[in-house]
């Protein structure tokens, strides 16, 4: 189950319970979730603080326009140090970098930036503008394909509908099964 890292205790707690039962009915009933935490972990908002937070301004949203997303990416937390490019910089707890590690696929390129950003003779400028460009690409097409489903709303009502069906049958059926397994029966 994908979560962040803040939410793997809550995993655990719930795989505590599920491990519980299943040694009290003496068979693996429930399977155990496994918490799939990306690399990097929590994204920094684009203003340095610890969390991204819709509410506090300083998120791109998935939804983001590409000025929007330019305008996010200006506003990013660099080094306060780095104050010309011919000077060395931090690249750890550097906003930027941590975005350029979590979508940019050309890991060489951006080591290569990394080790001239430390070096000196980088600006933020360029690292930006880098960025930029990888969050649009990565955005425009699920850009694109939030405007499509935005105009079929009977689709999208339908895929919700049939979701929803689909959980409560597997739901009922579960909760039969560990019903029986404890010997509960259900009074309707």
């Amino acid at each position: 189950m994908p979560v962040g890292e803040d939410q793997a205790p809550l995993i655990e707690q719930t795989n505590e319970l599920v491990r519980r039962l299943n040694r009290q009915v003496g068979r693996d009933l429930l399977p155990e979730a496994r918490a799939l935490i990306p690399p990097i972990g929590r994204l920094p908002g684009v203003d340095g603080k610890v969390k991204m937070s819709k509410s506090q301004g300083n998120a791109v949203p998935l939804s983001a326009t590409p000025d929007e997303i330019s305008d996010a990416v200006r506003r990013m937390f660099t080094d306060p140090n780095h104050l010309r490019a011919s000077d060395p910089g931090r690249v750890e707890g550097n906003v930027v970098f941590t975005y350029l590690d979590a979508f940019d696929e050309d890991s060489a390129a951006v080591a290569d930036l990394k080790d001239r950003y430390r070096r000196g003779g980088l600006g933020d400028s360029v690292v930006k503008k880098r960025l930029n460009g990888v969050l649009q690409a990565v955005l425009e097409p699920i850009r694109s394909r939030r405007r499509a489903l935005a105009g079929d709303r009977g689709y999208v009502l339908g895929v919700v509908k049939e979701g929803t069906i689909k959980a409560q049958e597997i739901t009922e059926a579960t909760l039969r099964e560990v019903r029986a397994a404890l010997g509960l029966f259900a009074f309707d």
